[in-house]
């Protein structure tokens, strides 16, 4: 290594010896070309000064040609003469040169360095002698020329100061330059940061323009070495200000205290109120007497309130301001005039399932109970009387000063349909009603406004038997009734429907009577059988052993088939059926008669046989004819009880 770096400086001094000789030969040619016009005295007075010599004759004495020992000991004298510049490093150089294109540095090399005048652009009063850092981006390029960058000399301290920003937790500066999606951007000595919208003030910015153009302070919070990416935080600057402020406003805070504060921000729930580097919670509840759907409808942004301290947490970090309880309650402002049994006007402000609360004067509300917005019994929905912002009258019921609450109603400024009913409705009369609503035990019926009546299910029909109400009508049906109790002093109304005409069951005892038969048609099969349309539009049961036919198959529905009355029952109006016991009895009956056929069969052959045994008995051996006559008639006879 050592003599290849040997070589290279005999190299280097060859072509500096050469250079030298080239000089002095076009020096020479031009003193030759100039000697006829110009005397040899004149050209020595203009190649010497009075006070140094020029030795004409050194070209002949070979001047520069030095030993080995002496070259090496020039060359070393000549490379101390330099910096020791190394690739990627950052040093500082002197402007020699200014010119449109480039700045020449002199950086103490062996050639000077050029930079593009492009990367002065924020010194517009540069001059010759100032030093400026530049970074060795190559000692040399094809040319042989430095090549420096003064760009990345500064990204690079820019990043150096950054880092330490960030490791020191120390203020920098920085230049916004821009807006972008989110936040800024800020140049911070040619490095671009990114400040959040959040990170801006401790109060929401609505216009993040106004910050452009500005120079302002800034901490590093974030750096990102893979990608460069920095994030600054103006905020936390002011944070730190606040915090003495914070920490003097909270040691002196007490529950009854009035504040003054800014509102910084609002949402559904309630506003947030500055009280000067401390936030506290302003409940919607506690903006107002009256209601408020939104805190906006009181406060805007920015305003500056009084408010009071009503209560914080041990550490006094959640703070619960009010409003409303800088002023009187509504309640002790309310006219004494106001009584059980008066009537007053207000604006319904909330309707609920159970009712609506009418707002008299703001902070003073009754509630109107749905069973007080009308007379009838069926209780319905608040929202078919009443919707929010109807201005009504309604009617004080009770009213307690001292707790305040107020009980309204509305139906109390309208007649009471029940006052005259027994008249209007007597037991036996007849009308016409509408379907409200239905439950598993029977219909209630709307007659009139307020007079509402039931119809149990037994009084639907003399001849369905009904599982549920739905099987026989439907809410908004018009059903004719008949008036069966009258309750006034308990306000209730027992109705029937069946009962407008006669039971038809008296004729029905008469018809299916037990063991009758009758044409009958399946029309729903259940587990424990079937049941069974019957004449006369009336419905039995047949249970599931009782479905069986006589080929063994099982009944189906909308089959027709004959069936017994088994079971009659005119209180329940049940009656139960059998198709099977038909074929049965019919099948144990004709056993039964050929059971007895054959029983009078057998009983003619046994008195043959009695008249054939007494007629032996009175014959002699001797008749033998008479004896084979009778023999032979008896076996005749008992083959014809056999066959």
């Amino acid at each position: 290594m050592a003599k290849k770096q040997v070589a290279e400086k005999e190299l280097e001094a060859k072509k500096a010896e050469l250079q030298g000789a080239d000089a002095r030969l076009n020096q020479k040619e031009t003193i030759e070309s100039e000697a006829d016009s110009v005397s040899i005295e004149q050209i020595k007075s203009q190649l010497a000064t009075p006070d140094q010599d020029f030795d004409w004759d050194a070209d002949e004495k070979v001047f520069g040609n030095y030993n080995e020992e002496d070259r090496k000991k020039f060359e070393a004298m000549y490379s101390d003469t330099f910096n020791q510049i190394t690739q990627g490093e950052i040093i500082s150089g002197t402007v020699v040169s200014i010119n449109n294109k480039d700045v020449v540095l002199n950086v103490g090399f062996k050639s000077d360095g050029l930079v593009s005048a492009s990367e002065f652009r924020d010194l517009p009063d540069l001059k010759i002698g100032d030093k400026v850092d530049v970074f060795v981006e190559a000692p040399e390029d094809a040319n042989g020329q430095l090549i420096l960058s003064r760009k990345r000399a500064k990204t690079q301290r820019s990043w150096e100061t950054i880092n330490e920003a960030l490791d020191n937790d120390t203020i920098i500066n920085g230049y916004v330059k821009s807006r972008t999606k989110g936040g800024l951007i800020v140049d911070i000595m040619g490095v671009e940061a990114f400040l959040p919208g959040s990170q801006i003030d401790i109060k929401p910015i609505r216009d993040y323009d106004i910050y452009v153009g500005k120079t302002m302070e800034f901490k590093v919070v974030k750096i990102n070495h893979e990608f460069k990416n920095v994030v600054v935080s103006h905020k936390v600057l002011i944070e730190d200000d606040l915090e003495s402020q914070k920490v003097e406003i909270v040691s002196k805070l007490e529950k009854g205290q009035v504040l003054e504060g800014t509102v910084k921000n609002i949402t559904d729930f309630g506003v947030f109120i500055d009280l000067g580097g401390v936030d506290g919670l302003l409940h919607i509840t506690d903006i107002s007497w009256g209601r408020i759907d939104h805190p906006k409808e009181v406060l805007a942004l920015d305003q500056k309130i009084n408010v009071v301290v009503l209560d914080f947490d041990d550490e006094k970090k959640r703070i619960a301001l009010g409003l409303k309880q800088l002023t009187s309650h509504p309640w002790e402002n309310l006219d004494s005039a106001i009584q059980v049994g008066s009537k007053v006007k207000g604006k319904i402000v909330t309707v609920a399932d159970y009712g609506a609360f009418l707002e008299i004067i703001p902070g003073v509300e009754g509630l109107i109970h749905v069973s007080e917005m009308s007379w009838s019994q069926n209780l319905r929905s608040p929202q078919e009387f009443l919707k929010v912002g109807d201005e009504i009258e309604a009617e004080v019921l009770t009213l307690d000063r001292d707790e305040r609450k107020m009980s309204l109603g509305i139906k109390q400024l309208t007649q009471d349909p029940w006052q005259n009913v027994a008249e209007r409705y007597p037991v036996g009369s007849k009308h016409k009603a509408v379907v409200k609503n239905m439950t598993n035990f029977g219909v209630f019926v709307e007659i009139e406004e307020g007079i509402d009546g039931l119809i149990h299910i037994s009084d639907l029909s003399w001849s369905k038997k009904i599982n549920h109400p739905n099987e026989f009508t439907k809410v908004g049906d018009t059903l004719d009734v008949v008036v069966l109790e009258l309750d006034v002093e308990n306000r209730k109304l027992s109705l029937g429907h069946k009962q407008l005409e006669e039971n038809p069951w008296d004729t029905f005892e008469t018809i299916f009577t037990l063991d009758s038969i009758h044409q009958g048609t399946v029309i729903k099969v259940t587990d424990k059988g079937a049941v069974i349309a019957l004449p006369y539009g009336v419905e039995g049961f047949v249970p599931t052993k009782h479905m069986a036919k006589e080929d063994g198959s099982v009944l189906k529905a909308e089959e027709v088939a004959d069936f017994k009355i088994i079971e009659f029952n005119k209180d329940a109006k049940r009656i139960v059926v059998s198709h099977a016991r038909i074929w049965e009895e019919a099948k144990a009956e004709a056993v039964a008669e050929e059971k007895a056929a054959k029983k009078k069969e057998a009983k003619a052959a046994n008195s043959a046989v009695k008249k054939v045994k007494d007629s032996v008995e009175k014959s002699t051996l001797g008749d033998l004819d008479v004896l084979a006559q009778l023999k032979s008639q008896m076996e005749g006879e008992e083959k014809k009880a056999k066959g």
